[in-house]
């Protein structure tokens, strides 16, 4: 399955504006996808060594202050759940190890006066992933503002939009989210994702769509490679 594919399953998980229709459709691709794998590596004989060490990726993680962006770093790469006490003031670095590469995550801060340096590492990178507050309603259209700003001038760049919050009262759905930050104008050449999210108790194991965002970022990631 190719990136024309992986882009179809993507969009229409968005589409669709359902959660479990968008993991069902990721989950429907990663099968497919470890299957051609292991064929694959099974052809290789000798020539796959287990000491060779995987590739990295760099990704940018980018959002508004208060979107959620350090814990849902920190979910990802402990499996765990852990909420940030404040929003970040400068940059944040996180590994996390798959089985097939490494990812490294570069945040930066969401406040006003960070928002210049966003666009200086958008060259440097495989693949944003943007975090939205659900909940946070007047703040939506900044958010898109910014999200289309970003993009505008790279037709190709991966974009994994994260819903997050999606279990505070109030928060919307994600056909909402879809409309409200007018993912269809952002292009049909890009590989564009949308998912729900949330960060639950603290020291709670992550949630399945946490874990469907971790797995579905790891593919993205090595298609675009």
């Amino acid at each position: 399955m190719g990136s024309s594919s992986l882009r179809q399953v993507g969009l229409l998980g968005a589409a669709a504006g359902l959660a479990g229709g968008l993991a069902y459709a990721a989950w429907t691709y990663f099968s497919a996808r470890r299957h051609e794998q292991a064929q694959a590596g099974a052809g290789l004989g000798a020539a796959h060594r287990p000491q060779d060490k995987p590739p990295s990726r760099q990704i940018l993680v980018l959002g508004l202050d208060g979107a959620g962006k350090t814990s849902v770093l920190h979910s990802l790469a402990t499996n765990h759940v852990k909420h940030s006490a404040a929003p970040t003031e400068g940059f944040n670095a996180v590994c996390i190890n798959t089985e097939e590469t490494q990812l490294y995550f570069l945040e930066i801060g969401g406040s006003e006066s960070l928002r210049s340096y966003w666009k200086m590492y958008l060259p440097k990178v495989l693949g944003l992933i943007y975090v939205v507050d659900s909940a946070d309603h007047t703040r939506l259209p900044l958010a898109k503002h910014l999200l289309h700003q970003l993009v505008q001038h790279d037709s190709t760049l991966p974009v994994v939009v994260l819903a997050n919050k999606q279990d505070i009262e109030g928060a919307y759905c994600i056909t909402d989210i879809h409309d409200a930050l007018a993912l269809s104008d952002i292009g049909d050449e890009r590989k564009m994702f949308l998912i729900g999210t949330h960060v639950a108790q603290d020291g709670s194991e992550i949630s399945s769509s946490m874990k469907d965002a971790k797995e579905l970022i790891a593919q993205l990631v090595l298609e675009t490679a």
